[in-house]
């Protein structure tokens, strides 16, 4: 199954996606936008490009497993996006990506406006690889 992996947030939006096989999860982009609804336009758009069959959207929660405003922002979001692509809509675990992500950053010696260009889109394919580890140990 081809799934498709958003790290929402307030600003930009990264975007992974896997193979059919769900292998390997790549990057797709990153979404500069506000505005919720415009945003779930754009990744319902990706999703019929890429053929996706299901969206892994990364929840974040405090470091003690409660939840604040940016996981109720993400809830919200979540309708917005189930309803604008028509798919099923899991909502994951975020914790600690944006901060491996950037570690992933720092081995590769990516800096400034490349590294915040790709971060977000980074973090994404956290998110998706740690939902396929998921999907795989529960077979």
């Amino acid at each position: 199954m081809i799934i498709l992996s958003v790290d929402y947030g307030k600003a930009r939006t990264g975007v992974a996606v896997c193979d059919s096989s769900e292998t390997i999860a790549s990057p797709v982009c990153t979404i500069k936008e506000y505005n919720k609804n415009d945003l779930a336009s754009r990744i319902a758009e990706i999703c019929r490009e890429r053929s996706a069959q299901q969206i892994v959207l990364g929840l974040p929660r405090n470091m003690d497993g409660t939840e604040g405003e940016s996981a109720a922002n993400v809830r919200e979001f979540a309708v917005i996006l189930q309803d604008a692509a028509g798919l099923e809509v899991v909502l994951r675990d975020e914790r600690m990506t944006t901060v491996t992500a950037h570690n992933y950053l720092n081995l590769t010696d990516t800096r400034g406006k490349k590294r915040k260009a790709v971060v977000d889109s980074v973090a994404a394919v956290i998110i998706l690889e740690d939902y396929l580890s998921f999907r795989r140990n529960q077979r």
